[in-house]
């Protein structure tokens, strides 16, 4: 039971310690260093930490951001899916299909080389349907994961030497 109980301790405050950081940059900045996607890279970074290396995770996000960002400015340039559109509007359609093509290309591009991750289709979308569009955006996210990741690196490595890890 104490090992139990010292693993969940280790994940949970893995995984916050990683958002409290870029929490940290956000208040600092005014930033969007956190995003939805960050939460399920965070958890499954802590979860399982001898399972994820750099490239997955720090590529993934990277061919979501890419994808999100084309599919975006070719589909649906200036719409959000943060209001209400009407049933069978034109709006509708192009974000419905920019956040469908945008998947299917971050799929694609880390399938092929080799960097799945799956938040980063949750990435891909957060851009795609127009909640943070833009390339410095996008530039934001990019760094934000490799500072999660790094954060992760350095955060496992301490419990590893302190013998906190079971």
């Amino acid at each position: 039971m104490k090992s139990q109980t010292r693993r969940i301790l280790r994940i949970s405050l893995d995984a916050a310690m990683h958002v409290a950081l870029l929490g940290s940059i956000v208040w600092m900045t005014g930033h969007p260093f956190i995003f939805p996607s960050l939460g399920p890279t965070a958890f499954a970074l802590a979860l399982h930490p001898h399972e994820h290396t750099a490239w997955p995770v720090i590529g993934g996000h990277f061919w979501g951001i890419v994808s999100g960002l084309t599919v975006y400015t070719c589909v649906a340039s200036g719409l959000a899916v943060t209001g209400e559109y009407a049933p069978f509007s034109e709006a509708g359609l192009w974000l419905a299909l920019s956040g469908s093509l945008s998947v299917a290309l971050t799929a694609i591009a880390m399938l092929a080389t080799r960097s799945a991750h799956a938040p980063a289709c949750a990435t891909t979308l957060i851009i795609s349907l127009g909640l943070l569009p833009t390339l410095t955006e996008g530039a934001i996210i990019l760094m934000s994961v490799t500072l999660l990741y790094g954060v992760h690196t350095a955060f496992f490595a301490w419990f590893e030497r302190t013998r906190f890890v079971t």
